[in-house]
């Protein structure tokens, strides 16, 4: 297959470095420095380029800030058969976009990044797939999904901003609220030091990334779930009420053991 990926930063350079010995894969990329480290492919900085390359699938893998604009931009350069898709994290606008392109499309999520992810190592990562897209697409995702080992879940743009909204807002906001009241230390314990790597790494990410996630319409409620635990919590630290200290820590053990049970059933 003559596949197009859209961008070169790191997901992108992923997707071409797992394609690239199988397909026949191409690289759009306007500035042509994000492009040397992009081996056993095509290089394009014009969209003729891309006219003439004729790809029969495009992953567009621009920063999700540009993800809409990258393919206004590049679509009027591709045959009209050709499969468009996106890995976004933020599905914000892609389904009304998707269904007045008049292409054939598949939109999956990838829930993994190269901040934290080992990518030689994907077994204990997941991927979602968009039920709402072409059977081909699809089919084409699951089949390179399962290759790396990836656990695949099928929803629909719906549910995935549902569980993008419980699975990343909750995360983020309790990462913001670490770094919000942290104060340096001279000789930071282990806990300190691993609360501190996330932090790094989720701030590394695109500011408007961050500002998506949390705008996301199912963000609210779970925000004001953390909110609500809060206080309870402070209230019991204010009464230092030993008795619902050892109950809200058995509640909460008891969260995170079925949590991981869930995972390995």
């Amino acid at each position: 297959m003559k596949i197009l990926v859209m961008g070169a930063g790191k997901m992108g350079s992923f997707f071409l470095d797992l394609l690239s010995f199988d397909h026949e894969t191409a690289v759009y990329e306007k500035d042509a420095k994000r492009m040397r480290f992009t081996y056993n492919c095509r290089r394009f900085t014009q969209l003729e380029e891309v006219r003439e390359f004729a790809p029969e699938l495009v992953i567009n893998a621009v920063t999700v800030k540009y993800t809409i604009p990258a393919f206004n931009e590049v679509m009027p350069y591709l045959p009209k058969d050709c499969i468009i898709s996106d890995i976004s994290s933020v599905k914000t606008n892609l389904k009304a976009f998707y269904e007045n392109s008049g292409h054939p499309f598949v939109s999956t999520h990838p829930m993994f990044g190269p901040t934290f992810a080992n990518l030689q190592q994907l077994s204990e990562e997941n991927a979602i797939i968009i039920s709402e897209g072409d059977y081909m697409g699809r089919i084409f995702f699951k089949d390179l999904y399962q290759r790396l080992g990836l656990n695949i879940y099928e929803y629909s743009f719906e549910e995935h901003d549902k569980t993008v909204a419980y699975s990343l807002s909750i995360p983020f906001v309790s990462t913001f609220v670490f770094a919000a009241v942290m104060k340096h230390q001279d000789a930071p314990g282990t806990t300190f030091k691993r609360h501190m790597k996330i932090a790094k790494g989720v701030l590394n990410e695109d500011d408007y990334l961050l500002q998506e996630i949390l705008f996301n319409p199912y963000t609210t409620d779970q925000v004001a779930q953390i909110r609500d635990e809060l206080t309870c919590l402070l209230d019991i630290i204010d009464r230092k009420d030993a008795k619902e200290m050892k109950n809200y820590l058995t509640k909460i053990r008891e969260n995170v053991r079925r949590d991981i049970e869930e995972i390995k059933g």
